[in-house]
């Protein structure tokens, strides 16, 4: 099996989990101190807070701009559900804006009219996602916030690295965050980091993912309501080990990206990933293609809207059950191909599914098929395959290979 990814875990990472172990001070101790330190040089912020996860980050975030009970909170559907899940934490509504067809990203456009067009006032905070490492167009979405109150907090925890206009990700709105998890760029098992040139900010973060102790109070004293958000000793010297060697990391990503992109280019039955002109570095977490809506359509017959993505803006009534047709018959491609690159040995999932049709949103907020047209078109044309920093040449061949031979044979399985 080729699988969808691997940790690239060296021996310095060993030798410094190791160090913890022998020193047997296993929190709070002198890495953690040492991988926020580096990380904030990295990202070149005044404050790097270390947390467990990149959901705990997202969720600190929010707490420390006063998002509660009633509030508003917009983002992207075509995420992991971390995202919009921070809202129903603190008793908030998410709020969805479709996304661009071609980077994934939230459509600016549409987060305009929305912003525009819609009644904002209970909406404090936008989470912008940089999704698969591809940074949103900051600028636009600064420009089109300005004036109002809404809060902008950045979701990196897929893109740690990546640069808009020369500048690193991460630093827009009030604070950034990162996440660590096993496919991550780099690792640290679980964990989280929180980024930010807010001082009020960096206390309130510090002290809520520590059971809300402020920064010079007692072990038991708490200033204020708090989680146990601390990344453990041993996971921050994982990160210390990772960051010393996080430009080779990005470097080598980059390079079987470039390889992926030169063997799948001419391959007219895929898309490739879009980078944007204002990605000046790309921070590659995973390698995601997107069927061909010309190749899908040689297999169902697909409506000329559909293939040249003239969606409106929801599709309603009767619409919907033409749509939910059109889109379980794309879904049935997609599973197929996925399965049988499975059983072939080559490791595949779907990235993603929409978080407006999760069960629970569906049932509590009345989200429904039909709301995010973009979304769930691309929710199911798109397909992650084997991406990792030491996967090799010869296993991306397999990869491509395997790709081509299984879509030729549903192709021709069809025209039975």
């Amino acid at each position: 099996m080729i699988p969808l990814s691997s940790p690239n875990i060296g021996e310095k990472e060993i030798e410094y989990v190791n160090n913890v172990l022998k020193s047997r001070h296993l929190a709070l101790g002198p890495y953690l101190q040492k991988f926020e330190k580096t990380f904030k040089i990295f990202i070149d912020s005044k404050y790097a807070i270390a947390v467990n996860s990149g959901t705990s980050a997202l969720h600190l975030l929010l707490r420390a701009i006063g998002f509660q009970r009633g509030d508003e909170l917009i983002t992207s559907s075509f995420t992991f559900i971390s995202s919009a899940n921070i809202a129903v934490f603190e008793g908030g509504k998410p709020l969805f804006i479709d996304i661009d067809p071609f980077d994934y990203n939230i459509d600016i456009k549409k987060l305009d009219n929305y912003i525009k067009n819609k009644d904002i006032q209970k909406v404090k905070a936008f989470v912008g996602v940089d999704i698969f490492g591809q940074p949103i167009d900051w600028d636009f979405v600064e420009k089109t916030l300005k004036n109002t109150k809404i809060k902008i907090i950045e979701d990196s925890c897929e893109a740690i690295g990546s640069e808009y206009n020369g500048k690193k990700i991460g630093k827009y709105g009030v604070g950034g965050t990162f996440a660590f998890y096993p496919n991550k760029q780099i690792t640290t098992g679980e964990g989280g980091m929180i980024v930010t040139d807010n001082e009020e900010v960096y206390e309130l973060t510090k002290s809520m993912s520590n059971q809300g102790r402020s920064l010079n109070s007692e072990w038991l004293e708490h200033e204020r309501l708090g989680y146990n958000y601390r990344l453990d000793e041993m996971s921050a010297a994982m990160g210390v080990a990772q960051m010393e060697r996080i430009e080779w990391i990005l470097n080598e990503r980059s390079k079987k990206a470039d390889y992926y992109n030169k063997l799948f280019k001419e391959n007219k039955n895929i898309v490739i990933p879009k980078i944007n002109y204002f990605t000046t570095r790309m921070s590659w977490f995973v390698y995601v293609l997107r069927l061909d809506l010309d190749w899908v359509s040689k297999i169902i017959k697909l409506p000329q809207w559909v293939k040249n993505f003239d969606l409106p803006n929801t599709l309603k009534n009767e619409n919907v059950e033409e749509w939910d047709g059109i889109l379980t018959s794309i879904k049935k491609i997609l599973n197929t191909l996925i399965e049988r690159l499975n059983e072939k040995g080559v490791q595949c999932k779907n990235y993603f599914s929409p978080v407006h049709l999760q069960p629970f949103y569906k049932k509590n907020w009345d989200y429904s098929l039909g709301d995010l047209p973009v979304t769930e078109l691309i929710s199911c044309l798109t397909i992650a395959i084997p991406f990792y920093t030491s996967i090799n040449e010869k296993d991306q061949n397999t990869v491509y290979k395997m790709i081509v031979e299984t879509m030729g044979e549903i192709e021709n399985e069809s025209k039975k």
